[in-house]
């Protein structure tokens, strides 16, 4: 292939979910083009994301810092140029990159189509159909620069053997179910009290553990594990390269249209997940899931859904829109899956 870019950097900032979407497009990059040095922008906490891609190095963007502003993104572009960046798979395509694009000037830089218009259409109700998703407009920007991409045959990394203070959270013999109940917006958040409904069915034959983040999520999720037998919460316990590691490990992990649902599927993890006022249509399933694994709002009492893309706008009333899947069926999603 004398023709192609033997140095590529991808462009990936945030947000968790997100940058968690690119490790299987990465993945399948790296195995199918081995002799091409991948190089990925983003933020230093998302480092531990890419600890088993071969080939591939993380270079650390400080956006609130060194790399803060015009300035900032002309420093990291002449720092980009050291490490003889040949081409750019830009995954993001917001004003930071579109800055540095002008700054790397000469070389192929190639930007995600994020489908603007279609999704657009889609949360009107204008048209309502699958539109293609996250992973395949990422690959699209490699297949663009040369790469033909295929993501149909997709591999995981094994599951972490993990170190004795991390085993106690898991069950030697029982199924291991991970909830993670938060979402950036209440909109797209199963209720608590019915997701207590499904915790309490779930911890009679299951160990169930609880993820989340942040002051709040946290005396939530330990309240939550106080109710229960066979419930723990990892909330606030465990580094992100933790996490990772008894993530691999779950049978399941039970999530919202949130990043937790991306980081277990990007581990090769079954993935059940609960969908408000968002829909899968707009292209943010994770990867590699058989469609029955996703759990939608009744459209009939709630003809609007999708509100938008990203849960952020909804009429009056739509805020508990996830309300309308029964507990039962999500217990009984599960239990038909391990």
């Amino acid at each position: 292939m004398p023709n192609l870019p033997k140095h590529i950097l991808v462009i990936r900032l945030s947000a968790m979910g997100d940058v968690a979407m690119t490790i299987p497009v990465i993945r399948a990059f790296t195995q199918q083009y081995p002799e091409i040095k991948v190089t990925v922008l983003t933020r230093a906490f998302f480092v531990p994301f890419f600890r088993d891609l071969n080939n591939v190095e993380v270079f650390p963007v400080e956006v609130k810092g060194k790399h803060k502003g015009f300035l900032g993104l002309y420093k990291l572009s002449k720092e980009l140029r050291k490490i003889d960046v040949q081409a750019v798979a830009d995954l993001h395509n917001v004003l930071r990159s579109n800055i540095l694009k002008l700054f790397l000037f000469g070389k192929p830089f190639i930007q995600i189509d994020k489908g603007r218009k279609e999704k657009k259409a889609l949360v009107s109700g204008e048209r309502f159909e699958q539109l293609r998703t996250t992973h395949q407009r990422y690959a699209e920007v490699f297949n663009e620069l040369g790469f033909k991409l295929d993501l149909s045959s997709p591999t995981f990394p094994k599951k972490v053997a993990l170190k004795k203070h991390l085993n106690v959270l898991l069950s030697d013999s029982r199924k291991n179910i991970g909830i993670a109940p938060f979402a950036a917006h209440k909109s797209k958040m199963y209720p608590l009290d019915l997701m207590l409904k499904v915790i309490d069915q779930l911890s009679e034959n299951y160990k169930v553990i609880l993820f989340g983040g942040g002051r709040k999520e946290i005396e939530i999720l330990n309240g939550v594990e106080s109710k229960f037998d066979n419930v723990i919460n990892a909330a606030g316990k465990l580094s992100l390269n933790e996490e990772l590691d008894v993530i691999s490990n779950l049978d399941v992990m039970l999530s919202m249209d949130s990043g937790n649902a991306h980081i277990a599927a990007m581990l090769g993890v079954k993935v059940v997940t609960i969908w408000g006022v968002t829909h899968p249509f707009a292209g943010f399933t994770p990867f590699n899931q058989p469609k029955d694994y996703t759990l939608m709002a009744d459209r009939s009492q709630y003809p609007k859904i999708p509100t938008s893309v990203y849960g952020n706008k909804y009429p009056e009333g739509y805020e508990k829109a996830a309300s309308s899947i029964e507990p039962k069926t999500i217990v009984d999603r599960i239990k038909s899956i391990i």
